[in-house]
């Protein structure tokens, strides 16, 4: 068995362009990293760029090294879709052939009624929206009413907005309960309760906020690991993304910065595994809000912390940054975009150099269960050869 550890940091939303069906999702010219760079007038991320980012697309201000400390490449998708949970699962093993249910013209009366029914209280809303925008143009009806806010976007995901001083936590989350049982028989990938506080003029959505997702219908690279008694460390959503399924220990964040914070306290505590870590604010606070600068910002933060990982690494330990979809800030709309995602490999021990473009996440997942030398995933091509590591042991 190994006796290292093996990290997948999901930089959710952090696409970098390249995906050829991009124009099948009303993608065509998306490029997160590469577009953003632009847009700013270039960035600085010094130690992405000795990993080998600058290799994955064009960036300004972060160019393809030719002496990277890393090894480097990009992931296509292959599921149908460009959602968090499809992106999460597809590194664990799945590739999700049907597209799930998304509602553009918002939700059906077979859904909304039962809703309503379980919530004990109306809903108002019911369409795609800006998340931010949509507490802004119904929270104060909502503090009046005790209505629930009712919202979906491009992907397939339901979500409940409500006041925490209007509806407690415990009632939120009861309710987006109930509407998992719901969204079960609609094939819905995910259910988001989405409390925000402050007043009309000043609400701001805060980390409370709870994803309930399918469980996944095969098994995953999580289920290997866990099985063969390795430590499955989930930190962020990925619990909620698995539906809690083998993941041993659920940190919740509160941001990103929180979450690098547990990702160091992690793993001083953990000898062997998998920790899973997704950060969640380039997504959700600046890709869905078109805020360009607030997602170079960002970078610049995970960029600068970058070397306190380096340090807390071990011989035999791996560590991965990668994306789960693109979430372009300055294409129009304010919804994921279609793209491959970034592939940065490093640790004590990992040979620099080309990954090429791997034609699935999986591929991801198959080199951590080789890696850990846990049960082989079902799809994927391992790259570990590639990083000059070689397999652990199977598990008995």
């Amino acid at each position: 068995m190994a006796s290292g550890r093996y990290v997948i940091m999901v930089a959710d939303g952090v696409g970098c362009g390249g995906a050829t069906d991009a124009a099948d999702y009303g993608d065509a010219g998306a490029d997160t990293l590469g577009n953003l760079a632009r847009r700013v007038g270039g960035l600085a991320l010094p130690n992405l760029e000795r990993l080998g980012l600058g290799h994955t697309t064009s960036i300004a201000g972060v160019p393809a090294t030719s002496d990277a400390a890393g090894a480097w490449g990009t992931m296509a998708e292959a599921s149908a879709g460009k959602d968090t949970v499809t992106g999460h699962w597809e590194m664990a093993g799945i590739v999700t052939r049907q597209p799930m249910a998304t509602f553009p013209h918002g939700f059906p009366a077979d859904i909304t009624g039962p809703l309503a029914a379980a919530a004990g209280r109306a809903l108002i809303g019911n369409r795609p929206a800006s998340g931010t925008e949509i507490i802004v143009e119904l929270g104060a009806q909502h503090i009046a009413t005790g209505a629930l806010i009712l919202y979906t976007s491009a992907d397939s995901v339901l979500q409940v907005a409500a006041h925490e001083d209007v509806v407690p936590l415990p009632e939120l989350y009861a309710v987006c309960e109930a509407a998992r049982t719901i969204a079960d028989r609609h094939h819905i990938g995910r259910v988001i309760a989405r409390p925000f506080v402050g007043r009309p003029g000043a609400f701001s959505r805060t980390y409370n906020r709870r994803d309930y997702a399918m469980p996944p219908p095969e098994p995953t690279l999580l289920d290997a690991i866990a099985a063969a008694g390795l430590p499955v460390v989930g930190v962020g959503k990925i619990a909620d993304i698995f539906a809690g399924r083998s993941v041993t220990t659920s940190l919740h964040s509160e941001g990103n910065a929180d979450g690098l914070r547990l990702t160091i306290e992690a793993l001083a505590a953990m000898p062997s595994g998998l920790l899973f870590v997704n950060l969640v604010d380039f997504d959700m606070l600046y890709g869905h809000r078109n805020d360009s600068p607030g997602f170079a910002r960002a970078l610049s933060a995970f960029d600068a912390w970058l070397p306190v990982l380096f340090a807390t690494l071990s011989p035999g330990d791996v560590a991965f940054i990668t994306a789960d979809h693109g979430n372009d800030p300055t294409m129009p709309g304010t919804d994921h975009t279609r793209e491959r995602v970034p592939l940065l490999a490093f640790g004590p021990g990992v040979r620099p150099g080309s990954l090429g473009v791997r034609t699935s996440f999986c591929d991801l997942g198959q080199t951590v269960a080789q890696g850990l030398g846990v049960a082989p995933l079902v799809r994927g091509i391992s790259f570990l050869p590639l990083l000059a590591l070689p397999p652990a042991a199977a598990a008995s």
